[in-house]
C-alpha cells in the first residue's frame, strides 16, 4: 500500500506564517515543522509506501500531483487552510484516489468536510490507528472514524525523517493537548477537552534527540498552555535544562505558548530561561478587562498586561502577544485604547484581528441565539481582518476597518522601532548592562537576504533595519531576538500587501 499525506498551504498569509520568503525572492518555507502528518506517517504499518508533503515547503500542483502513485491520499489542516483542503481532496478523487480527510478543521466542522472526503476522521488518532489502517489493508473501510482523547504515552515520535526538514525554522514538540480554561470564544476544548493531558519527560527528550539530529535549535512546544500545569510543567523544564547542559557547545532554544499568569511565579519563569525556553506567545486579548471578564479569561486579570510582560520579560523571556477586538464590552474608542497600549509595550510582534465566534464555542452558540452571526464561520476564522459576528457597540465595518488600521499604524516602521526600543529596555531586566564595546550581529543568510529585501519597501524601513540592528550589537543576549523579529516583521508587511521596490514590476 502507498500513501501520500498532505498538510496542504494556507489559503492566505497569516502573522504566523512564513510565505515572505518565497514571495520577496528567497526559498520557501513554513515556521515551524508540521507535527500533524509526522506523527500520522508514525501510525502507518512499517510495509507501507509514505510520501509526506508539507505545501508551505514543497507545493503541488493546482490539482495536487497528477504523477502521484498512491493509493490513498490523507489531508489534514486548520480552517486556515479549508480551501486547499477541499481543492486537493476533490483533485484526488477524480483520479480515483481513497481520500481521507481530518485535523482540527474536519473535528470542528465535520459537515463542511464530509462531501470531499471518502472518508472522514474526526478526533485524534491514537487509539484508532491501528483499526483504520486495519481496514484499509483489507479493504473494508468505514467512511467515518471517531477518535478519542487518548493518553498521550502512547502516542509514537514522529517520523521526521520523511518530514522536509530543509524547509522550517522550528522543530515542533508537543508535551501536552488541552486546556483547563473556558474562554468563550475559544475552540480548542471543543477539540481537545479541558482535561489536560500530557507525555512523559522522556518522551519529550526522545522527540528531542530525533528533531535535534535532522538539525533543529530551535524547537516549538506545540502546547495550548504549556505551564498551566505547574508540576507538569517543572518536570520538562528539568529534563529539558539537564539535556542542554549535555549538549552546551550546541545547544538548543525553545518556544512555547502560556498565559500571562506566568509573571505570578518566578520560579517557573526562571526555570524556563534555565531551560532556554527563551519565547513565548500570549494571549493579552485586550485592554479591557470588562470584556475578559465577559469571556471567561480572568487568568489576565492577576496582574495588569504592562506589569506582567515586565515581570516576564524581565526573566529574559520574549513574548509575542495575541490581541482581539469586538468584544461585547469594546466600544470605538477601544482602538485609541490599545494604541496607547501599544506605544509603551515591550511587544515588537503582535497580531491583532477582529473577535471571531468559532463553531462548537460558547460565544457561538449566544450569538447564534441573538441572531448576531453574519456570513460563513470559515470565512472569517482564517482572515483577522473579517468576523462572523455582529458586534454591540459598533457598526461591523467599524470593526472592521478599525482593526485594519490598528495593525497598519502597529506595522508602521517608527511604531514597531518604538516597540523594539521598549523590548530591549524591558529584557533581562536592570542587571543587564549594555556591552563595552559592539558585539558583531551573526544573521542566517535567509535572514539576511529577507532583512536586505525589507529595507527595499521604503527610506523609513531602511531607517528602522540600521538602528534595530546597531541597537544590537551593544545587546548580544538580545541580538537573536531582534533578527527574529525582524523577519516576522516582514512577514506582517507582506500579509498587508507591501511589496519592496526590487520585486515591483
Amino acid at each position: 500500500m502507498r500513501i501520500h499525506i498532505i498538510n496542504p498551504v494556507a489559503d492566505a498569509p497569516s502573522y504566523h506564517s512564513a510565505e515572505v520568503y518565497a514571495a520577496w525572492g528567497g526559498d520557501r518555507r513554513t515556521t515551524t515543522a508540521d507535527l500533524a502528518i509526522a506523527t500520522l506517517a508514525a501510525f502507518v504499518p512499517p510495509d507501507w509506501e509514505i510520501r509526506l508533503t508539507d505545501e508551505a515547503i514543497e507545493p503541488l500542483g493546482p490539482d495536487g500531483d497528477p504523477c502521484d502513485e498512491c493509493d490513498i491520499v490523507a489531508i489534514t489542516g486548520k480552517v486556515s487552510q479549508r480551501n486547499r483542503m477541499i481543492a486537493l481532496a476533490n483533485a484526488y478523487r477524480r483520479r480515483g484516489k481513497l481520500v481521507l480527510v481530518g485535523g482540527p478543521y474536519a473535528s470542528l466542522s465535520p459537515d463542511d468536510l464530509r462531501p470531499h472526503a471518502d472518508i472522514l476522521v474526526t478526533g485524534e488518532i491514537e487509539d484508532i490507528a491501528a483499526g483504520l489502517f486495519a481496514d484499509l489493508a483489507s479493504g473494508h473501510w468505514q467512511d467515518r472514524y471517531l477518535g478519542t482523547r487518548p493518553d498521550l504515552r502512547n502516542s509514537p515520535v514522529p517520523r521526521w525523517d520523511l518530514y522536509p526538514n530543509h524547509g522550517a525554522n522550528l522543530g515542533t514538540i508537543q508535551t501536552s493537548r488541552g486546556c483547563p480554561f473556558t474562554c468563550d470564544f475559544c475552540d480548542v476544548i471543543q477539540y481537545l477537552g479541558r482535561h489536560q493531558r500530557h507525555k512523559d519527560p522522556a518522551q519529550v527528550i526522545a522527540e528531542l534527540e530525533v528533531l535535534y539530529r535532522h538539525g533543529y535549535r530551535r524547537i516549538f512546544l506545540a502546547d495550548d498552555n504549556f505551564t498551566v500545569y505547574r508540576r507538569h510543567a517543572h518536570a520538562v523544564l528539568e529534563a529539558l535544562s539537564a539535556w542542554n547542559a549535555a549538549h552546551r557547545d550546541d545547544p538548543v532554544c525553545f518556544m512555547t505558548q502560556v498565559s500571562i499568569d506566568l509573571a505570578r511565579d518566578p520560579d517557573l519563569m526562571a526555570a524556563c530561561k534555565a531551560a532556554r525556553l527563551d519565547t513565548v506567545f500570549i494571549g493579552i486579548e485586550t485592554v479591557n478587562e470588562d470584556s475578559l471578564r465577559a469571556a471567561g479569561k480572568r487568568q489576565n486579570l492577576y496582574h495588569g498586561a504592562g506589569e506582567a510582560l515586565n515581570l516576564i520579560l524581565a526573566h529574559g523571556i520574549m513574548v509575542y502577544a495575541g490581541i482581539i477586538v469586538g468584544f461585547d464590552a469594546d466600544g470605538p474608542d477601544i482602538f485609541d485604547r490599545l494604541n496607547e497600549f501599544f506605544a509603551t509595550a515591550p511587544l515588537p510582534l503582535i497580531g491583532i484581528g477582529a473577535l471571531v465566534a468559532p463553531p462548537g464555542t460558547p460565544l457561538h452558540a449566544r450569538l447564534a441565539t441573538e441572531g448576531r452571526l453574519v456570513g460563513e464561520d470559515w470565512q472569517s476564522a482564517a482572515n483577522p481582518f473579517a468576523t462572523n459576528i455582529v458586534p454591540a457597540r459598533m457598526s461591523r465595518q467599524a470593526l472592521l476597518d478599525g482593526v485594519a488600521q490598528l495593525c497598519r499604524d502597529a506595522y508602521a516602521p517608527d511604531a514597531f522601532a518604538q516597540r523594539l526600543g521598549n523590548f530591549l529596555a524591558a529584557y533581562g531586566g536592570p542587571a543587564v548592562a549594555p556591552a563595552e564595546a559592539p558585539v558583531p550581529i551573526f544573521i542566517p543568510p535567509g535572514e539576511r537576504a529577507l532583512i536586505k529585501r525589507l529595507s527595499g519597501l521604503g527610506r523609513e524601513e531602511k531607517r528602522m533595519i540600521m538602528s534595530s540592528l546597531g541597537a544590537a550589537t551593544w545587546r548580544p543576549d538580545a541580538q537573536m531576538a531582534i533578527v527574529e523579529f525582524l523577519s516576522r516583521y516582514a512577514q506582517v508587511r507582506h500579509m498587508l500587501g507591501a511589496k519592496p521596490k526590487s520585486l515591483m514590476q
